[in-house]
């Protein structure tokens, strides 16, 4: 069995696990799985898919990952509790606040078996443009956003959910949006040091699990290859910012890299320069790169000594947050999600957020 697949994150099809999505996150060891609204039902559904998932897993289970940033960027719109844009929560200026948010986010997403939540977002809205980002940020200045992504970085790790930042080195300042283009950052490096990188060094002084690497080609970091295949930004974050945890790819499908790049080549490319994880939404891209990965380390173009830093730091990530996995008991569900005390509180923000709205206009 391999340990290359432990280095993928993979999407599935439906929400019932397929015959041969089984096959593949079982014989391949793959390391973790990406839901999507096309994966989602109900919870009930949604912890049953989780449940046959986990039964693939080889000695430890697979990460179960979502992105739950509040707003418009959350997956599973019914059943749970929903939460404004984090721009709308960051206009409180109350921390504890956001702290409380992501706890009833992380209750939520164990009841349901998912452990992994990609959030939060630590770009800083910069461009009033930029529409992918938008509302998804903390704010609009990289002290609003710091304190803030601390904040939910806490809430979700004490609550046993392991947190992403994204999207490194900052994608605020953007025009176009990775999902279709691939963007051009002109900042200088002291201008990278002076904002964008300041809400990421928090993040890991808060001891966040793991970095979403950015889709971007950053000019002052690397003028030819985005942030994500670049070996450059990589060894910012681990020698400079000494960040020690995992990191993980924005999704390989993006038109930022499937136009550019072939999807074997991209995942060479991103595991070589310092990628732990690669993430795909499909599975049959995910099987690509898979194969290219265990071609690359057969020819010697992925050295071991590079696999197995990938790989011992995901199997630590599992080891702290994963170790006593149990199945999920779906009748205790409905008591767990989008409770009375979660809807009180929602309404309570929500009449705090008019307020401040209100005054400001």
């Amino acid at each position: 069995m391999s340990e290359i697949g432990q280095l993928i994150m993979t999407g599935i099809s439906g929400t019932q696990l397929t015959d041969d999505e089984r096959a593949f996150l079982e014989s391949e060891n793959i390391g973790g799985v990406l839901l999507f609204s096309h994966n989602y039902d109900s919870p009930a559904q949604l912890a049953e898919l989780v449940n046959n998932i986990q039964q693939t897993r080889n000695e430890y289970p697979l990460f179960i990952a979502v992105d739950n940033e509040g707003g418009r960027v959350f997956r599973f719109k019914s059943g749970f509790t929903q939460f404004p844009p984090m721009y709308d929560v960051g206009l409180t200026d109350s921390p504890k606040l956001c702290f409380h948010i992501a706890k009833i986010m992380a209750d939520e997403l164990s009841a349901c078996g998912v452990n992994f939540n990609l959030s939060p977002v630590c770009d800083i809205w910069t461009n009033e443009k930029n529409k992918v980002i938008g509302d998804r940020a903390f704010g609009k200045d990289e002290e609003t956003v710091s304190k803030f992504v601390s904040s939910i970085i806490r809430g979700l790790q004490t609550h046993g959910i392991l947190s992403c930042a994204k999207h490194f080195p900052g994608h605020g300042c953007t025009k176009k949006d990775s999902h279709y283009d691939l963007p051009i950052v002109k900042r200088t490096r002291e201008e990278l040091e002076e904002v964008e990188f300041k809400p990421f060094i928090k993040a890991i002084k808060s001891r966040v699990e793991c970095v979403m690497m950015a889709h971007l080609i950053v000019d002052a970091i690397d003028s030819e290859l985005p942030t994500s295949l670049s070996p450059a930004a990589y060894k910012i974050l681990r020698d400079e910012f000494k960040h020690t945890k995992l990191i993980i790819t924005d999704d390989m499908e993006m038109k930022a890299i499937t136009d550019n790049y072939g999807v074997g080549e991209a995942a060479v490319m991103a595991i070589t320069a310092g990628a732990d994880i690669v993430e795909y939404r499909s599975m049959e891209n995910a099987k690509i790169a898979l194969e290219a990965l265990k071609e690359a380390k057969r020819t010697k173009v992925i050295k071991n000594d590079r696999l197995k830093e990938s790989f011992d730091r995901i199997t630590a990530a599992k080891k702290e947050y994963l170790s006593e996995y149990n199945p999920i008991y779906i009748p205790e569900i409905t008591k767990k999600i989008n409770t009375g005390a979660s809807q009180v509180l929602m309404s309570e923000i929500n009449e705090k957020i008019d307020q401040i709205k209100q005054t400001v206009s």
